[in-house]
């Protein structure tokens, strides 16, 4: 029997979530690395229509206390800043996803539902690729614009910086820290039992076509990614043989960039590690001439610094911008670091409720065993290594954003978003999971 679209676009709709979300919310995660506004345009109505008919409302739900705590501490901040405008723009990249996260949970709450956003996400990976090795090996040159103007990629020939690929994305990190997060799923999909042939051979070469992507852009936490998604994402049960033959592997790299190690040691190591790797690893190419300020611990050091100066509500959005130029005669948009970056815009009491906040999610659903729940040839099984894989992804972004600061991206800020939602719900306790996956919209309604 013929299957339509709309009847393929419809399987595995939690019954809270109402169809029209359920479409809007899968095609907004398929354009998300293509297209902020057009994932927007699916995401809002897909938030409006996840926010009616809750068996629990915003403010009753337990895990929203401390981003309330937070919008109102940033909102007291923002109106007794040092950047005054700036600051009160910069609530955008906050505020409203607060409300994102609770809003779009009746899309993520069961396994199946998980699985589907999962695969949106990875498939609409694909425009990624082709402008990346396009811009790589043809000289692909932006930017390219459609809708008058309102969706441009500034694809720049051989990558941004020269060399490195970004894609259609501005920055080679930025594509890196996607590829980072969408790799775990790529690998829950390439191990997924009950696979054909066909399907197997397609999940690889994508699984491919990310880790080549991701070598590409010499971004080392797209590397570090690849590498810390593999013993999440096969579980704790596969450790005892998976990490010693990991740290095998690794010794060749270790030793030839880690400070102390013999020189002999290291020359031999190199014979085995391209020097593309090592050279960008210890930042060869930097010389012994690179401005302490510039590189992270600089800029970690400004940081904090600047921190306790105004320790309690901060100095307001995009304050590091402004302020460490003038401290050191260098600019940087932000401080590699978003801990830190959080205490300098809106304060050390901020960072801490964001961070701990953040991390009990990790920890919550680690203690509900997320991670060591095995892999069968059933599909509800199957299920579980993508549960396992959302936790990597989250843990791998949010890995990323303690030497980098990708969420500036407003396609990142929006997939880590999703990525704590769907972990949210994961750690739904039994009961509450009984009630949140068993109403209807349409009999609420």
């Amino acid at each position: 029997m013929h299957i339509t679209f709309l009847q393929r676009l419809g399987r595995d709709r939690p019954k809270i979530a109402s169809k029209q979300g359920w479409f809007a919310f899968q095609i907004a995660l398929f354009f998300l690395p293509s297209s902020a506004l057009l994932a927007g345009l699916g995401l809002l109505p897909a938030a409006i229509l996840g926010s009616q008919n809750r068996p629990k409302g915003f403010f009753r739900d337990t895990w929203n206390t401390p981003f309330i705590v937070i919008s109102l501490l940033m909102l007291l901040g923002a109106f007794n800043s040092y950047t005054g405008f700036l600051a009160i723009v910069g609530l955008g990249n906050w505020l409203p996803f607060f409300w994102l996260f609770w809003a779009l949970q009746p899309y993520l709450v069961t396994g199946r539902s998980r699985l589907r956003a999962a695969l949106c996400l990875l498939t609409g990976t694909l425009p990624v690729f082709v402008t990346g090795f396009g811009q790589i090996w043809f000289g692909w040159e932006g930017p390219w614009q459609i809708l008058g103007g309102s969706i441009i990629w500034f694809v720049s020939p051989s990558g941004s910086p020269v060399g490195r690929l970004s894609g259609l994305f501005d920055y080679a990190n930025i594509a890196g820290a996607w590829l980072a997060l969408t790799w775990p799923f790529a690998l829950a999909a390439l191990l997924r039992p009950g696979l054909n042939s066909l399907k197997r051979i397609g999940s690889f070469l994508f699984a491919a076509f990310i880790v080549f992507a991701s070598v590409l852009t010499h971004s080392r936490n797209a590397w570090g990614g690849l590498i810390l998604a593999i013993p999440f994402v096969l579980g704790p049960t596969r450790w005892i043989w998976l990490l010693p033959l990991l740290a095998f592997l690794l010794l060749p790299i270790g030793l030839s960039v880690l400070p102390g190690v013999n020189s002999d040691v290291q020359l031999w190591a190199r014979q085995f590690v391209p020097e593309s790797i090592w050279a960008r690893l210890n930042d060869m190419r930097y010389g012994n001439a690179r401005n302490f300020a510039a590189t992270r611990i600089g800029q970690w050091s400004i940081a904090l610094k600047i921190i306790f100066e105004r320790p309690l509500l901060g100095w307001g959005a995009a304050a590091f911008s402004v302020l460490y130029p003038l401290r050191t005669g260098l600019w940087h948009g932000h401080a590699h670091n978003l801990p830190l970056e959080l205490a300098v815009s809106h304060g050390i009491p901020v960072s801490i409720i964001f961070v701990s906040t953040v991390l009990l999610l990790l920890i919550t659903a680690v203690r509900r065993d997320v991670l060591v729940k095995g892999v069968s040839s059933s599909f509800e099984t199957s299920t579980r290594i993508f549960d396992r894989a959302w936790w990597t992804s989250t843990f791998i972004l949010i890995a990323i954003h303690c030497t980098d600061m990708p969420f500036f991206d407003s396609r990142i800020n929006i997939a880590g978003w999703i990525l704590l939602a769907g972990l949210r719900c994961i750690i739904i306790s039994d009961k509450e999971n009984y009630v949140f996956s068993s109403l209807r919209v349409d009999d609420a309604r």
